[in-house]
């Protein structure tokens, strides 16, 4: 863990991220890679030499011109995800203990950010991106666009039931940073001679039984919630059965990466069925049946 030229360069990382933040287009990517110099830095300095690099890195993002408080603000924001993940990585804690640490504490930072915005300066931001879509659907509907079909009763339900879907956008995005910032510093820290433990191979994918029975409890009970209904319980299963549904997507692929390997299929054959899989998610079945029983064992090599 010394100052070296290794340091220097993902401080340099850091903050050139920091600064795109600001560019259009380009920030997407941005906030896909921010985590990742700041676990490097995190795991393999000194918490002294940490704030060494990281202080400077914002002061610097802050008084630059076109960049200002708010990619300081999106920074700080994933630093701390950062850093959890650089501690667990420090002390060699198993990758899925870890992920799950880094995707609850995005989760848990994001509702303390509405919670901030909302108590201490007033601005709900669902509230004002529910009016945006209004104003958006509103001025398509003005225009004559679909005049026959499209009504006000139309506009207010895709902006409600897209207001619900936040929480499954925000375990998503959430999870999808968790897992980029997992698989690149993972690999960047190979380079200071660091072992992380990796997620294991494709073919050896399970979920736990027990989702199987959450997943049908909720798909039974979705059927006797009536249309219209803005209880919690269907806000939740609005949220959950498609969460659900993905996860036995990814089991499904698992199965087939099983199947790939028992069977010695070319590498690509696993790839393209599960490009299928994400395509038709019907398909999901499969992975609730993989879940469900232990049909791996009929293909298992003797």
């Amino acid at each position: 863990m010394k100052f070296g030229g290794k340091s220097i360069l993902w401080s340099a990382i850091a903050l050139l991220l920091l600064l795109s933040m600001g560019v259009p287009l380009l920030n997407w990517l941005t906030v896909a890679l921010i985590m990742v110099p700041f676990v490097v830095l995190y795991a393999t300095l000194s918490r002294g030499m940490f704030a060494a690099h990281i202080v400077p890195v914002f002061l610097i993002a802050f008084f630059v011109p076109g960049s200002g408080p708010a990619s300081v603000i999106i920074g700080l924001f994933f630093l701390v995800p950062a850093i959890v993940m650089g501690h667990h990585y420090r002390q060699g804690k198993p990758v899925r203990r870890t992920m799950t640490a880094v995707l609850l504490t995005i989760l848990g930072l994001a509702l303390v950010e509405l919670l901030v915005f909302e108590s201490v300066f007033g601005v709900s931001l669902i509230r004002e991106m529910q009016d945006r879509m209004q104003d958006m659907l509103g001025n398509v509907a003005s225009q004559g666009v679909m005049s026959d079909i499209w009504t006000a009763e139309n506009t207010d339900m895709v902006v409600k039931m897209t207001v619900q879907a936040i929480p499954q956008a925000l375990l998503l995005m959430a999870f999808a940073a968790t897992a980029v910032a997992q698989y690149l510093s993972r690999r960047a820290l190979a380079g200071f001679g660091m072992a992380v433990p990796g997620m294991p191979p494709a073919h050896e994918w399970r979920l736990p039984r027990v989702l199987v029975t959450y997943y049908l409890i909720a798909l039974v009970v979705q059927m006797f919630i009536p249309a219209g209904d803005n209880s919690f319980l269907s806000v939740a299963l609005l949220n959950l059965v498609p969460l659900l549904r993905m996860a036995f997507t990814v089991q499904a692929m698992g199965f087939f990466f099983f199947l790939a390997h028992q069977k010695g299929w070319a590498k690509p054959v696993p790839v393209l069925i599960s490009i299928i899989l994400l395509i038709f998610p019907p398909l999901s079945l499969i992975g609730v049946l993989d879940a469900a029983f232990p049909i791996r064992k009929s293909f298992q090599k003797h």
